[in-house]
């Protein structure tokens, strides 16, 4: 049979995150070249300001920690871990204790937002099937991962963590047999992963592209001369130009 030797860990882990990243990758690029002008967020903020400054303040501050603990957690290289005399148990502390606290005020502040969007006529109507969508995977998203959490603390010696900083430092340098040290981990981690890298994949059609901007932002008056960001002290309009007859 031709599926007879697939396997769905070595699609998931060896696959699937080179599919991710070329996506997201060709996907910003395609679409800041082809649609500049949907490179946005779309703010509700004036169809209903309830609920949205709290939810978005949870959100945001959460789901930055947790994206960045993330990234500096899995990329960190294991030999300079151990170079520092930091325990693979006290960085697991630190990533349930840090992780678990942004997850929650993640998670709570994406209801209200989940909330807002569904149940307020005006905001649904003005919310696309992708607006919708995204906010629901990663609302799924924070809950599994917080499951995950219960199961990080029957293991606080750090080695399942060492395991996936393997495997998440191996997929960048393209050590493609790295999938078969994650295979045999709990399916709750493993659905945890895949919803990951399906939100990945869908950030360039997503409002989530908005986050590159915020990130970019800084740099691009750097690299761009001619251009400098002036804060007036004026506290009266200029006055309007008047046309002067001709001679």
């Amino acid at each position: 049979m031709l599926f007879a030797n697939f396997d769905i860990n070595y699609f998931i882990f060896g696959i699937m995150p080179y599919i991710a990243l070329t996506v997201l990758i060709v996907g910003c690029i395609a679409r800041y070249e082809r649609d500049p002008f949907t490179w946005k967020s779309s703010s509700s903020q004036l169809l209903r300001r309830k609920q949205l400054i709290w939810g978005s303040i949870l959100f945001h501050v959460g789901i930055l920690t947790v994206f960045f603990g993330h990234l500096i957690g899995l990329f960190t290289p294991i030999w300079l871990i151990d170079a520092l005399g930091v325990p693979h148990g006290l960085k697991q502390w630190m990533a349930v204790i840090v992780g678990g606290t942004a997850g929650i005020a993640a998670l709570i502040g994406a209801s209200m937002l989940l909330h807002r969007r569904l149940f307020d006529p005006r905001i649904r109507v003005t919310s696309s099937f992708a607006d919708i969508l995204i906010l629901v995977l990663i609302w799924v998203q924070l809950f599994v991962g917080l499951g995950t959490i219960i199961l990080t603390l029957e293991h606080m010696d750090g080695v399942e963590m060492v395991r996936f900083m393997t495997w998440s430092q191996s997929v960048v340098t393209l050590e493609l047999n790295a999938w078969a040290d994650v295979i045999d981990v709990h399916w709750l981690y493993k659905f945890h992963i895949l919803l990951g890298l399906i939100i990945v994949t869908l950030f360039p059609f997503t409002r989530l592209v908005h986050m590159i901007s915020g990130l970019a932002a800084p740099f691009r008056y750097l690299l761009r001369p001619g251009y400098q960001v002036v804060r007036s002290r004026r506290q009266k309009p200029l006055p309007s130009r008047k046309s002067t007859p001709a001679e």
